[in-house]
């Protein structure tokens, strides 16, 4: 393997408190159909020597069977497991495999490039850092890998690996490799801020993906393994506001209470002044409990036990968060909604959305535009289909912790639930609470007349513009 290391032979405990501290990259590749997302993650993981010998030979054996490389190794079976998708040589599902080197671990994704797998590719890419967005030298910048930059955009990835694979079918031709990264630069000019990095490589032959190779003498940037290892991630997590969904309430015994789960964002530290919501309380931290003994502080991504000085009512669905911190606390939101079901989205239908750990109904209020994810042009839209992504406006029948996902995809993020069948139908990504939505954090009274009244006006008058809502809100209110 490729991160062993003389620990395993002198002090195994060491080599495995050594891999347990490595950092965690997760990305997912993606991509048009037939670009080599699956060749691409069987190449990391055979160069890598992260393939045991009875895979190898079961790719071998299968390879003969469905054999679509001329010969060479199908390393694309590693990752395609279903039978149907051996038979198209296509991905249908997203696929997860495990892998570390002496740097990093890593979680890849490999995610459907058909367009009709879009919600899949959604959720391939929800919990990701990086996107590794592979293009077919022969073909350029198509109209599935706008799609998948444009979701990943959405998603809030912050680096794109824009792998332009196939080399070897255009003869590593320096003048093709320069022509798609200009045409990739002038779409995503429009897709927000994001780090790219630009690879020319042959999946099949593992050119340039973790050796450099000897056929592409003009490219003297990284391998793709190379930014794997090396591209910074920690600056992508959002430190500053402390939210902490609690999930589960330990009371193992009458002298212990402690409020479990995983820090969405921020920090906590032992004896911080924290405020519960929605009640409102205060208290502070008196402990912050692991497995491995107490903490003085733990950060975004940790799961952590919380116990408080004071006896207050906290139940899962509840946010901590910093006293003295200002946090927008409302029922009513507009979002970006990627639609999941076969069955249209019903304006007013009342579905469960969830929230970090709290789960509360709710219903779409309205439909701002849907998203042509080609061209991202805004169209009209009365309803949503599947696969379709809208800005919408979300009415909850409880007061949720509002967040931007651009700020905060830990609480800025939710489900849509079918309420009959308990199938998920859709996953939003918040951008903003509505105009008169917010509720004061300093009070704990939080079904204010103005939300109720603004929320119904939007619902029943929806062409209304923002100036008549405000006169027809202050006459109420007054």
């Amino acid at each position: 393997m490729s991160h062993q290391s003389a620990l395993i032979e002198t002090d195994i405990n060491a080599y495995l408190a050594q891999h347990e501290q490595k950092e965690l990259l997760r990305f997912l590749t993606c991509g048009s159909v037939d670009d080599g997302k699956s060749t691409l993650i069987g190449r990391l993981l055979y160069d890598t020597k992260m393939i045991y010998e009875d895979q190898l030979e079961a790719i071998q054996s299968d390879t003969v069977k469905h054999g679509t490389t001329g010969g060479k190794m199908d390393l694309a079976l590693l990752v395609d497991g279903l039978q149907a998708e051996r038979e198209q040589g296509i991905t249908i599902d997203v696929a997860y495999r495990y892998f570390s080197t002496a740097k990093r671990k890593f979680i890849i994704a490999d995610t459907p490039g058909h367009e009709q797998y879009t919600r899949n590719m959604a959720t391939g890419a929800s919990t990701c850092d990086l996107a590794v967005i592979l293009i077919d030298a022969r073909y350029g910048v198509v109209t599935q890998t706008r799609r998948h930059s444009y979701i990943a955009s959405l998603l809030g990835i912050k680096h794109v690996v824009v792998a332009i694979n196939k080399m070897d079918l255009v003869n590593f031709s320096e003048e093709v490799f320069r022509k798609i990264q200009a045409d990739y630069l002038e779409f995503s000019k429009n897709l927000g801020e994001q780090n790219y990095f630009f690879v020319p490589m042959s999946a099949l032959d593992g050119d340039n993906v973790v050796h450099a190779g000897d056929r592409c003498q003009w490219y003297t940037g990284a391998t793709l393994m190379q930014i794997l290892e090396t591209v910074q991630i920690a600056g992508d997590k959002n430190y500053q506001d402390l939210r902490f969904p609690v999930q589960f309430v330990n009371r193992p015994n009458l002298d212990f209470r402690g409020f479990c789960g995983t820090l969405a964002s921020g920090l906590v530290r032992q004896g911080q002044q924290v405020r519960v919501l929605p009640s409102n309380k205060t208290s502070r931290v008196k402990s912050i409990v692991t497995y491995d003994g107490d903490l003085q502080e733990a950060f975004a991504g940790q799961a952590v036990t919380l116990t408080l000085d004071d006896e207050i009512d906290i139940s899962r669905g509840d946010m901590l968060v910093d006293a003295g911190a200002q946090v927008t606390f409302a029922q009513t939101m507009t979002a970006h909604l990627v639609w999941m079901a076969e069955q249209p989205l019903q304006l007013g239908r009342q579905y469960l959305f969830k929230y970090a750990t709290k789960v509360t109904p709710g219903s779409i209020g309205s439909i701002h535009h849907r998203i042509d994810v080609n061209t991202q042009e805004q169209l009209p839209a009365q309803q949503m289909q599947l696969n379709d992504i809208a800005q919408v406006d979300v009415e909850l029948q409880q007061p949720v912790v509002i967040d931007a996902y651009a700020g905060n995809r830990g609480t800025g993020a939710f489900i849509v639930i079918d309420r009959l069948t308990n199938v998920t139908v859709g996953a939003g990504m918040v951008c903003a609470a509505l105009e008169n939505a917010v509720v004061n954090p300093e009070t704990t009274h939080f079904h204010n007349f103005e939300v109720e009244l603004n929320a119904l006006i939007r619902k029943y008058f929806p062409h209304w513009e923002a100036k008549d809502l405000a006169s027809v809100l202050n006459t109420a209110v007054i």
